[in-house]
């Protein structure tokens, strides 16, 4: 071990983890490896040594405290046993970092070194599946960006592609990362981590095909390929057997039923309803209990002593879940034709707590749409962990069309017009407020941050749940949609929120994104009343403005009638994400300086669809 090597052990010792980001899902934490290099020279080794340990502590560093799973907890970084100067020490951090799991790595450099011949770029630090970046410091002391330049260029004649991350100015290697570096290096790590995260995980479709929304059609090797995925599918009989079997965890079900009448502000409706209201609730919170069992288990459900107590016979194969990080509900119509909807269910766990307290959201698509679902899953880990909100791009209001019907000039509130995206019954509940309000100074700060802030203040947490609740009014569901009746989850989302929309599409065989940044709009209330009426006034309601283009080119350019939305501004974040994968952006709004792609991409002259074509996806 070199003498010079900091204690990065010490250095991480409050914030390192290795358990798993959500409670109940199995697989090895996603980690990232440190990889520095230098000049293998008699001289020039020694002289570089201390230096590129110190720079690679500062990217430790920088990684721990800023970049984190959907829970809260720190990503898990490793570094190779010794600077990196040949085939052989080379060879042995790939041996290090096989043992350890690792799916990323960043080289880090400040001064010239052997690129291809000595560094085992071609012998194998790294799979094709890894993601990788290169970071070489700008300064005119061996400059490393010279050997950046040289080591680019041969990963992209291998074709395995590589970020760099080089400074458009001189650094000061002994000051902070400028913002530049900063930003690009949290970038590729958030995005690595959630590429993966993704690895090995499930998607689980319950159900089949709702209303013939080709969303809805499971397109199995779409997750496999490009998601590094697994699917399952669970149909609807069996969620009657577990109800009518009572396997579900009874105690569970009455905590969340005193939590919802002690809690919630409910309208059951007049006349003649299919169930009594407390029966209403009681069967919309056991679907929301038995879609969290299936999707990660319950071992109370394989406790023979829980099941004779609870009048259920225990089975360990039904209680182990189907390891599955987000999960989509048929619904309609099969299911909401006789029986209460998903709307509480998909309402509940997508939110960022429950009847249990604060816990990190799941992702639970409504109408099975999975290819929706593959959005909310990687704006959730993107974000740092924020609730995503699924909706139907429901219409498009133009200021003149909003004029011509409640007479209220809108023009200078929302020149380019709004997208009213009403969920047909459940959102989040998260996006009831505005949760960078909650935190102090928190308009300043990126999703991320605010994300993390609440995470780690219970008071925070307290009042976000406090304020959730009470922008909301479950309310029954309008029977003309729904014969079984259930409970929609309706709030006006604020205006001014920081919002992306995004949707991913499948074309044929290939998978390809659309993202758009933008905010939330509070139309004065005449205006939302009316919308309200004209559509569903019990459905969740979320007035969007996209930033640069109308909400006509929004919704003539999107793909299909349901898309994805998280806080914040996180779009740039989806270009690399995607880019990871080989899934070409087919529609964007994010400015060029901020697309931070691998340098393949250049090699292709910056078509996005070109490189992912040569390349393929990941994991085919």
């Amino acid at each position: 071990m070199n003498a010079n090597r900091p204690d990065f052990e010490k250095l991480a010792k409050a914030s390192r983890s290795h358990e798993p980001a959500v409670a109940g899902l199995v697989g090895h934490p996603f980690t990232l490896a440190l990889t520095p290099v230098a000049d293998g020279r008699a001289g020039a080794y020694e002289d570089n040594a201390a230096r590129t340990w110190a720079l690679t502590a500062k990217i430790y560093a920088l990684l721990s405290e800023h970049v984190r799973l959907p829970d809260g907890s720190p990503i898990r970084i490793v570094v190779a046993p010794e600077i990196v100067y040949g085939a052989r020490s080379g060879a042995r951090a790939q041996a290090y970092y096989t043992s350890q799991g690792v799916s990323a790595n960043i080289w880090v450099c400040r001064s010239w070194c052997y690129g291809d011949e000595l560094m085992s770029a071609c012998q194998g630090i790294g799979s094709s599946e890894w993601q990788q970046a290169a970071y070489g410091l700008n300064q005119t002391d061996r400059p490393g960006a010279v050997w950046l330049k040289a080591f680019c260029a041969a990963m992209d004649e291998k074709q395995r592609p590589v970020f760099s991350i080089y400074s458009p100015d001189l650094e000061d290697e002994t000051q902070p990362f400028n913002d530049f570096i900063r930003e690009r290096l949290l970038r590729f790590a958030r995005c690595a981590m959630a590429v993966g995260f993704l690895r090995g995980k499930n998607f689980l479709g319950i159900g089949g095909v709702s209303m013939g929304i080709i969303g809805s059609d499971l397109r199995r090797n779409l997750f496999l390929h490009y998601l590094g995925m697994g699917t399952a599918s669970y149909d609807m009989c069996g969620l009657r057997g577990r109800i009518e079997t009572g396997f579900y965890d009874h105690e569970d079900l009455d905590k969340a039923v005193a939590y919802a009448q002690k809690r919630w502000t409910c309208d059951f409706g007049t006349g003649k309803r299919p169930l009594p209201p407390e029966q209403l609730l009681r069967e919309s919170l056991k679907l929301a209990l038995i879609v969290r069992d299936l999707m990660i288990g319950n071992p109370r459900l394989a406790d023979p002593a829980v099941g004779r107590k609870q009048g259920f016979k225990a089975n360990v194969e039904l209680a182990q879940g189907y390891n599955a990080f987000a999960a989509g509900t048929q619904g309609q119509r099969q299911w909401t034709d006789y029986y209460s909807t998903f709307d509480v269910a998909e309402a509940l766990l997508n939110s960022s707590f429950d009847w249990n307290g604060p816990r990190a959201p799941m992702i639970v698509a409504t109408e099975n749409d999975g290819k929706n679902a593959i959005g909310m899953m990687v704006g959730n880990l993107l974000s740092g962990g924020a609730a995503q909100l699924f909706s139907d791009i429901r219409t498009n209001w133009s200021p003149a069309s909003i004029h011509k019907a409640t007479g209220v000039d809108v023009s200078k509130l929302c020149p380019n017009g709004i997208i009213d995206k009403r969920n047909s019954g459940a959102g989040a509940l998260d996006y009831a407020l505005d949760i960078f309000k909650l935190v102090k100074g928190g308009s300043k700060m990126t999703v991320q941050a605010v994300v993390r802030a609440i995470q780690n203040d219970p008071a925070l947490q307290k009042k976000l749940e406090d304020l959730a609740l009470k922008g909301t009014r479950f309310m029954s569901c309008n029977a003309e949609y729904f014969p079984g009746d259930g409970l929609s989850s309706h709030y006006r989302t604020p205006g001014g929120v920081p919002m992306t929309a995004y949707r991913y599409n499948a074309v044929g065989d290939t998978l390809t994104c659309s993202v758009i940044e933008g905010e939330t709009v509070n139309l004065p209330k005449k205006v939302g009343d009316h919308i309200g009426r004209v559509t569903d006034p019990t459905w969740p309601e979320s007035y969007w403005t996209p930033r640069g283009l109308s909400s006509f080119d929004y919704m003539s350019r999107i793909g299909p009638n349901h898309d994805g939305n998280s806080f914040g501004l996180i779009g740039a974040d989806f270009i690399t994400f995607n880019s990871m994968l080989r899934i070409p952006v087919d529609f964007h709004n994010i400015a060029p300086g901020d697309c931070f792609r691998p340098t393949f991409w250049d090699r292709c002259g910056g078509d996005d669809f070109r490189a992912c074509s040569l390349l393929g996806p990941v994991y085919r």
